[in-house]
């Protein structure tokens, strides 16, 4: 019935004159030609379709096919699928490149979730064939191909481990290897017109540079690159990253060039074209398959100072170290690693710190050190983190000390400063080493800031135990390394401060929390005794305040052995305090 219907349309079509076809004439055509297709007709529909008579019919309105073509052969139906084929082939000899592309990318958007990597892998080799049809003028049609494919590949799944990639389930991997081979034509022909410098070989040459940069991101931003005990060849996306970088290079850009982009650029017109064309997840990712896989080693001068390179990777380590996604904190992570063992020990000049990335960089490292919720991120970033401060020079160390601990807002995080600034005076007080900013007149203001209360009596001990236990390590250490008739450090000249600002304050804060806990842990026992001959056989549930703070719900048990629990890191806090103040009278 379709195919008689199709015939009658062929006939009334045919005798329309120079091709002008009305929109009735290409929905009928189009509605018939779908149903045949369906229906099994592929046979007859492919005769039609070739009939020298019908030519000019199917050059204006058979790409109109592509949709019913693409779903049957999606389908992979054994008895359809090579008349459609040549339907299709034909089709594409036949028709407008420029209506072909519409129609292809037609197909490409409008793809099923659970077919795009098929639909893609279906298409890219009649699409390259369209394109290589447009001749010079095709830059712009190869960025918008470009473009629809990258975007529906963005929404395949990135494997998260070798096994997965080995799969590849979802056919990512694949899709990326047919990309390759569907640009190759297009780097051939920038690569082989660099020296002639025409101008259709600089808007290529710039569509090709935004799919290198849309690749980096995603989807390589996103996967694991690392290399396993076999060749790092048979993982599919690290191979596809080496190859993106080969395009990058065959394409005339410089990979140093690329990386020193946020340097150099100035805020000119069309500046906002130019950030848009050198995203800096791009780059970032470019630099850290540069300098944690060595991937183009080759292409990069080993002629940059290592400090040189910290400073300009330092903008791609914090744009990392800002998101949320843990294959991108961990890039982040490496990359600032990487970077920083290069540098030689207690180097990094203090000028660096006044650098916006300097400051935002430790600011993000703590967050991930602190918030991250996976382990061996908050592991790895606390290594890097001491790894940073090894690089800086003493003056450099002094004011970051100071910063984080004006800045950080975390107990640990103080606590562990407060650590390194005691790891910095014992070094300088040892003979022959001359530490002039962690003596004397430079450490005063550090241990202003270590040794005090963030609240006065009021604060959390229990919040701020590291950092309490910390300074008072640093100050007990202090007393003792340093002699009063020597005074180095200068703890003794303040030590009258010290007694009123903080060790006071921290007696009378002790006392009141010792207080509300024992007052606490003796009403939970009083109101278990009065309750014992009501016991149930599930324990009651009760609720406890401490610091203003309801705890969690949980049993009256679990309630004593958290209450327990603080008043023996008050016992703590207390035994060092003391020892202190023994110290200090033997010494009066």
């Amino acid at each position: 019935m379709a195919l008689e219907e199709l015939k009658v349309i062929i006939e009334r079509c045919r005798a329309v004159e120079n091709d002008s076809f009305s929109s009735d004439d290409y929905e009928l055509l189009v509605s018939a030609g779908r149903v045949c297709i369906e229906q099994g007709d592929g046979a007859r529909l492919e005769d039609i379709v070739k009939d020298e008579k019908n030519q000019g019919i199917f050059r204006c309105m058979g790409w109109n096919l592509l949709g019913p073509l693409v779903q049957v052969l999606l389908r992979k139906e054994e008895e359809s699928l090579p008349h459609c084929l040549a339907i299709l082939t034909h089709i594409l000899e036949v028709c407008s490149p420029k209506e072909l592309l519409i129609g292809l990318l037609e197909q490409v958007e409008d793809a099923h979730p659970e077919a795009i990597a098929e639909t893609i892998l279906l298409l890219l080799q009649p699409l390259q064939k369209v394109l290589l049809k447009l001749g010079t003028k095709k830059a712009s049609s190869v960025g918008m191909a470009l473009a629809t494919l990258l975007n529906q590949v963005a929404r395949l799944p990135v494997p998260y481990t070798r096994e997965q990639e080995e799969d590849d389930t979802f056919g990512l991997c694949r899709c990326c290897a047919a990309l390759l081979v569907f640009v190759q034509p297009f780097v051939d022909e920038v690569s082989r017109g660099l020296e002639t410098k025409a101008a259709q070989q600089d808007e290529l040459k710039t569509e090709l540079l935004k799919f290198c940069m849309k690749c980096l991101k995603e989807p390589l931003l996103n996967a694991q690159l690392k290399e396993g005990t076999d060749s790092s060849e048979s993982s599919p996306l690290r191979k596809f990253a080496i190859e993106i970088l080969g395009v990058l290079c065959r394409i005339g850009e410089s990979i140093p060039e690329l990386l020193f982009h946020h340097l150099l650029k100035r805020k000119e017109p069309g500046f906002l074209e130019e950030d848009a064309r050198y995203p800096v997840e791009s780059l970032a990712c470019l630099a850290y398959l540069l300098f944690v896989h060595h991937m183009a080693t080759d292409m990069f001068p080993a002629v940059f100072s290592p400090v040189f390179v910290l400073r300009f990777n330092m903008e791609y380590i914090n744009t990392l170290l800002t998101r949320k996604e843990e294959s991108r904190l961990q890039k982040g992570l490496d990359l600032y690693e990487k970077t920083l063992t290069r540098v030689e020990d207690d180097s990094l000049p203090v000028t660096l710190l006044d650098l916006k990335t300097f400051f935002s960089v430790p600011q993000n490292l703590v967050k991930v050190m602190t918030q991250c919720p996976v382990q061996h991120l908050r592991t790895k970033g606390l290594s890097v983190f001491q790894l940073s401060i090894d690089k800086f020079d003493l003056e450099a160390k002094h004011k970051f000390f100071r910063c984080m601990l004006k800045t950080s807002h975390h107990a640990g995080v103080e606590g562990y400063v407060i650590k390194n600034i005691k790891n910095q005076i014992d070094f300088g007080l040892k003979p022959g080493n001359g530490n002039p900013w962690f003596v004397g007149s430079h450490l005063l203001p550090l241990l202003r800031l270590v040794l005090c209360l963030p609240q006065g009596p009021e604060t959390d001990l229990l919040q701020n135990m590291d950092r309490i236990m910390e300074s008072l390590n640093l100050l007990r250490y202090l007393l003792l390394r340093d002699k009063e008739y020597e005074n180095e450090t200068g703890i003794w000249t303040e030590l009258y401060k010290i007694e009123d600002g903080y060790m006071k304050p921290l007696r009378v804060a002790l006392n009141m929390s010792r207080a509300h806990y024992q007052m606490e842990l003796k009403s939970i026992r009083d109101s278990q005794r009065l309750k014992a001959r009501e016991a149930k056989a599930s324990p009651p549930v009760c609720t406890v305040t401490v610091d203003s703070q309801q705890l969690p719900n949980m049993t009256p048990e679990m309630q004593l052995q958290v209450l327990q629990s603080g008043l023996h890191t008050f016992d703590l806090i207390e035994s060092i305090l003391v020892r202190i103040e023994e110290i200090v009278e033997e010494r009066s």
